[in-house]
């Protein structure tokens, strides 16, 4: 497992001449599938950001992430940064803040979002926008998991 917060300033390069692309400025999430897309990379003040599908990932290491040979960036998929983002249920009922989130490297899975009032099981999220991270209430939660 990797947190958002340690992929957060990753170097990222190239796989022969280890030419660096940039630094890790964020990861994209789709919540509705409860993975890592898309990163986004800072290039510099000039440059501006990079965006690498997650697939266009060769290695994904605790110091470094290496882009694939042919990797070019792809269009950039709208964007909402995950940490920071309050909680919301379906509901409207306030669940907190997001602190960070732990994710399966090798399949971008999100395995368990981290919040100010305790851990969320990624098969709660239902989707991310410019003001909250929606999750399913608790309910709903349990109703899903019986009958799936």
């Amino acid at each position: 497992m990797m947190l958002f917060s340690r992929v957060r300033g990753l170097p990222v390069l190239t796989p022969d001449e280890g030419i660096r692309l940039g630094v890790v400025r964020a990861l994209t999430v789709d919540a509705a599938s409860g993975t890592v897309t898309h990163i986004r990379v800072r290039r510099g003040r000039l440059r501006g950001d990079a965006v690498l599908p997650w697939d266009a990932l060769d290695t994904v290491g605790p110091d470094m992430l290496i882009a694939a040979p042919s990797s070019a960036p792809a269009v950039a998929p709208p964007h909402h940064d995950l940490l920071g983002r309050r909680v919301l249920t379906e509901d409207g009922e306030e669940r907190g803040t997001v602190l960070d989130a732990a994710f399966d490297p090798r399949t971008a899975r999100i395995e368990a979002i981290l919040t100010t009032i305790g851990e969320l099981s990624a098969e709660r999220l239902l989707g991310l926008g410019d003001h909250a991270l929606v999750i399913r209430g608790r309910r709903a939660a349990r109703d899903r998991s019986r009958s799936g």
